[in-house]
């Protein structure tokens, strides 16, 4: 190996492990937001837009040479997008940081489902490691019906935003093959917050009036979990494997737990180790087949 080649893979490394550390300051961060946590669907997006923009329009060759069907498949996987964010981030106002992130995790198992449906032949491992997954969210959701039965209702929330994540990464992976990650992100995220925008009105949901307490989270997301997040696991991409990112992915699950845990102090019940010990492995399983890529 070159030693190009090497310097490469240990800034990749970096790369994810900065990644793994941004997304899992997500949860922990919704959970401090004062005001309707909803509107951080929209103000994370349509910041991300605005951040990539610039690096995105410098591919304006590749944008203008697309089809209509991959400008309507971006559109549908940006609308897929703010579906997730508007249900994963209000299922952290219902449930623990712990469950909403070991649940919203199983979005593998949801792709390889939909890779199924689209005539992709999963071997038997990948079967094992959804049903393992799935009996653990099933194991998770009964944990939370005995010690709070409110936590149910955050426990769909996450379950939805788990399959709406694997939709979005669904539509959206044959254009984005073919096109630079800024200018993918860029519609994307675009697509997303415009999608919102009427959602958040319908609902009457102010997210123009925030104070200056929640303007600082949302930055902080949008830069650790929106920017930080994506774009460091898709320059990890350079070095590693989609099913190794994906993988390392999975470190949220603890991680956040533990971010949680030590601010803003939010204790998980004991009785979470083993549904998520069960989900973790089978998501492991699945992702060892590698037919399934990063998000």
């Amino acid at each position: 190996m070159q030693a190009t080649d090497v310097g490469h893979r240990r800034a990749d490394l970096f790369a994810l492990l900065g990644a793994v550390i941004g997304i899992s300051c997500s949860a922990p961060l919704v959970v401090a937001f004062h005001g309707p946590v909803i509107a951080i669907a929209l103000w994370r997006t349509a910041f991300g837009a605005i951040a990539t923009a610039p690096l995105g329009w410098r591919h304006r060759d590749a944008l203008r040479a697309l089809a209509r069907r991959d400008w309507a498949l971006m559109a549908i996987s940006g609308v897929f997008l703010a579906l997730h964010f508007a249900t994963w981030i209000p299922s952290l106002r219902y449930t623990t940081i712990a469950a909403s992130i070991a649940i919203t995790a199983t979005q593998v198992v949801w792709a390889a489902l939909l890779a199924h449906l689209a005539g992709h032949r999963a071997p038997r491992r990948e079967w094992l490691g959804i049903g393992i997954a799935l009996l653990g969210v099933t194991v998770l959701t009964g944990i939370d019906f005995g010690l709070d039965p409110a936590s149910l209702v955050g426990d769909v929330l996450a379950l939805l935003a788990a399959m709406l994540a694997a939709s979005y990464m669904h539509v959206g992976q044959r254009v984005r093959t073919r096109l630079p990650a800024t200018a993918y992100t860029t519609v994307v995220y675009t697509a997303a917050a415009i999608t919102l925008v009427p959602v958040l009105t319908i609902m009457g949901v102010p997210y123009t009036h925030l104070d200056a307490h929640d303007w600082w989270i949302i930055i902080g997301i949008t830069l650790l979990a929106q920017l930080g997040g994506h774009s460091l696991m898709n320059q990890a991409l350079r070095s590693f494997t989609a099913t190794t990112v994906s993988l390392a992915v999975l470190i949220e699950v603890p991680g956040g737990t533990l971010i949680g845990w030590l601010w803003p102090g939010q204790t998980p019940p004991w009785q979470l180790l083993p549904a998520a010990v069960l989900i973790l492995g089978g998501l492991v399983l699945v992702l060892r087949t590698g037919t399934t890529a990063a998000p």
